[in-house]
């Protein structure tokens, strides 16, 4: 069955509050990353890690840091595809990319850029 006008404006809210909340997140990373940034530049010592311990955390921070940034940029990216795909083809929205068939609006509406359903 195909989403109603009704639900495809539900989504639509869904998927432009979701691009909000991402873009506020990957900024707010962007702000910690340009605050250290400026302290260093300043010579600020007082971050600068001594202890091999301190190190490795700072490091496995980083990592992790650079990881989530790396899954909050693919999420945007599947966020603006969807949207890209409900203005173009509002049609075509909801259904699944490998079979045709329709994805449950309950799953849209927790993965509102869900490309494909669940077994």
């Amino acid at each position: 069955m195909p989403l109603t006008q009704s639900q495809l404006a539900h989504l639509e809210k869904r998927l432009h509050a979701e691009r909000t909340r991402l873009n506020t997140q990957l900024h707010a990373f962007e702000d910690v990353e340009r605050s250290e940034d400026s302290q260093d530049l300043a010579g600020n010592l007082s971050k600068i890690p001594t202890h091999p311990a301190d190190i490795a955390t700072d490091s496995i921070d980083e990592a992790v840091g650079a990881s989530i940034n790396t899954r909050v940029s693919a999420e945007l990216g599947e966020i603006e595809a969807a949207l890209s795909r409900l203005i173009e083809t509002p049609d075509e929205f909801g259904l699944d990319e490998n079979s045709g068939e329709p994805i449950p609006f309950e799953r849209l509406d927790v993965i509102p850029y869900a490309r494909v359903n669940v077994p």
